[in-house]
């Protein structure tokens, strides 16, 4: 049975990151944004903070460190999330994931300069290939377009390194709160914080909202941004960090294979040839912390 609540979780959360990507393009093809990020928030929102009250999870950050709750509800929902689907706009989806699929490179890469955290020969390998491979492909795309993605590259870039940023801070403040705390305030202050800036900013025009972009917004508010997210705190109770983690060399592809039936983008040879040692150096940035230190030290 712990065998197929495992597979069951590893599926979900597979799936709703490898969609993630293509929902996020749908959504701003219509929608602006700001608004389209403020009103995703403002639908998971509600559904949070009902789940935190049944499983009885605090709303608000232990004392001393709810400053820091406001620190994440900008830096990493407000900023990182808009800068997504703005990027979203003007990359490919099975760039993006490519991209995301790097977060375990950033953390480990903010982790070693920020907390002077010890890495192993094998990470650093990793880190090079990862690196190399990643900006390899990334080139060749800039290229087959004319430049046109690097808006949206660097957008994906920033959101990255947000996101590792306050994962870095989380450990030096060692902040242990539930899944659900993280989340519920954060995703309700958000969602009113941008949702208010778009209306004066973008002034978004719900008349010329698709009906396919609002479904994708629908779909990034209660399912892949809930559901997403709880499915991979729960799975990380059930496995190891390591095969947690391989989520982030599984998404790529389901992002990549939608989008060639939705969008009819075409897998380049080039393309192909990279992907497998960008997976590899990713893998060996998180085996030896987890495998390699209990084996041999």
């Amino acid at each position: 049975m712990k065998k197929i609540i495992i597979f069951i979780l590893f599926t979900v959360v597979s799936i709703t990151w490898g969609t993630t990507w293509i929902a996020m393009k749908i959504a701003v093809e219509t929608i602006p944004p700001f608004f389209a990020t403020g009103i995703r928030f403002l639908l998971a929102a509600p559904l949070l903070i009902i789940l935190s009250y049944f499983t009885q999870s605090p709303l608000l950050f232990p004392l001393g460190q709810r400053y820091f709750q406001v620190l994440i509800s900008i830096f990493y929902f407000s900023i990182p999330f808009t800068l997504m689907l703005y990027g979203g706009s003007y990359v490919n989806s099975s760039i993006a994931a490519i991209i995301f699929s790097n977060m375990p490179v950033a953390v480990l890469i903010i982790s070693v300069l920020y907390l002077k955290k010890k890495i192993f020969f094998f990470q650093k390998i990793g880190i090079f290939i990862a690196l190399i491979t990643l900006f390899t492909i990334l080139i060749i795309e800039l290229k087959a377009e004319n430049f046109y993605q690097w808006k949206g590259m660097l957008s994906l870039f920033l959101a990255l390194l947000l996101h590792a940023i306050v994962y870095a801070e989380c450990q030096k403040k060692c902040c242990n709160v539930s899944v659900l705390t993280f989340n519920a305030l954060p995703s309700l202050f958000s969602g009113i914080l941008l949702s208010s800036m778009a209306w004066f900013i973008e002034c978004p025009n719900i008349h010329h909202f698709s009906y396919r972009s609002i479904l994708a917004v629908l779909y990034l508010g209660d399912f892949s941004g809930i559901f997403g997210i709880l499915s991979y705190f729960y799975l990380q109770q059930k496995v190891s960090a390591f095969y947690a983690s391989t989520v982030f060399l599984i998404f790529p592809f389901i992002s990549r294979i939608l989008e060639y039936y939705i969008y009819k983008h075409k897998i380049s040879s080039l393309e192909i040839f990279f992907i497998f040692p960008l997976i590899f150096g990713i893998l060996l940035t998180f085996i030896p912390s987890h495998y390699f230190y209990k084996k041999y030290y």
